[in-house]
């Protein structure tokens, strides 16, 4: 490690608006926004979730859906879950307080391995690595490590850092800046893909070029990689108003999107006949010609046709000919949500198609 990664992360990433003022619970918020999601998203939500929620107290005393609708925009919503659990935790269990071992960090509810890792690491400035999929990467080619990819890489890197086996001076550079140059640098130029050696500000010590060796083919990954299986998915979305509300239903936990309120929504077709998130229509012809958007979720790629009922006709529709199969009435539970309350976390597919039929 060099002061050239140093000084770049510096210059280039901070102004980063988690990087400013930092501290223990806007690292907690940024780390857990940073899971799954890119800088520049969560670049746009940032600032604004810690407006609404500047201190862990502050989110603890929030509700759940309070916590989702100020995460819109970030998606994965259990990521929001996990945070507002964790921040409950503090509160209740530490009086606000983080506790400092990394055991009693993992203990709370919503913070695992890394999270933990990250607090100390980042948030408290404590010699330790916070190996998200970038760290691992970096560092597995930087030193030449054959290990598989994953638990056995991390305790590999682990064991090294804690043995002093690893070329990691803590004591010349902040943990912090250390960690968040390295992951800088995993993003910019040591992607997963794509390894930008030439211009790489580690690149004069990095064992892998060194070496000889295929910063590509580290860190090694002997698993073989199931092909995904997509499925094609055609949906009718119903939009019903009642002035300046809509009609819809809140997801429950054994459903995608959980938490979130979606319109009325029914199969038409798909290729997987094992789907149960939708009730599934038998009388589907009437439909197809409906105007339509696109969306895809995990193994899904969905066509989202979508009509305009009144209240009248929509009930009409559920009692007569359109009858669904595979699904009892009795789990779609409708009312009418307002669009102008943030507490009514709308899914985004919701706001799509209420975007095409603006009245």
């Amino acid at each position: 490690m060099n002061e050239t990664l140093i000084r770049w992360s510096r210059e280039e990433f901070s102004n980063l608006p988690w990087r400013k003022k930092r501290n223990l619970y806007t690292t907690l918020v940024s780390e857990i926004m940073l899971q799954q999601t890119t800088v520049s998203t969560v670049k746009k939500h940032f600032e604004s979730f810690i407006s609404v929620f500047p201190n862990l107290e502050s989110l603890a005393s929030a509700t759940e859906d309070q916590v989702c609708a100020q995460w819109k925009g970030l998606g994965y919503y259990r990521r929001a879950r996990n945070l507002h659990k964790a921040a409950v935790s503090l509160v209740q269990n530490y009086k606000g307080k983080f506790p400092k071992t990394f055991e009693e960090l993992k203990s709370i509810p919503g913070i695992g391995d890394y999270t933990a890792s990250a607090l100390i690491a980042i948030g408290r400035n404590d010699p330790d690595l916070a190996l998200d999929a970038n760290l691992e990467r970096v560092l597995a080619r930087y030193f030449s490590l054959k290990e598989e990819k994953g638990l056995k890489l991390q305790k590999v890197i682990k064991t090294k850092l804690h043995s002093g086996n690893l070329e990691v001076d803590f004591e010349k550079y902040s943990p912090r800046e250390l960690n968040e140059a390295l992951m800088d640098l995993g993003r910019v130029f040591c992607q997963a893909r794509r390894a930008d050696c030439l211009i790489c500000p580690l690149n004069s010590k990095c064992l892998t070029r060194v070496e000889g060796g295929d910063p590509l083919s580290l860190p090694t990954n002997t698993k073989k990689n199931k092909t995904k299986e997509l499925h094609n998915l055609t949906l009718l979305r119903v939009v019903v108003r009642k002035g300046k509300k809509v009609l819809g239903y809140t997801k429950n936990k054994n459903e995608w999107l959980t938490g979130q309120v979606e319109i009325p929504t029914f199969i038409l077709e798909t290729t997987d006949k094992k789907l149960k998130q939708y009730p599934k229509l038998m009388s589907k012809d009437d439909f197809k010609n409906c105007p339509h958007l696109k969306t895809a979720i995990t193994k899904y790629k969905i066509r989202n046709h979508y009509i305009e009922m009144t209240s009248q006709e929509f009930m009409s529709f559920i009692k007569w000919g359109k009858v669904w199969e595979g699904r009892e009435r009795s789990q779609q539970k409708f009312t009418f949500y307002s669009l102008e309350q943030k507490e009514n976390h709308f899914s985004t597919s919701t706001l799509k198609v209420l975007s095409r039929l603006t009245p």
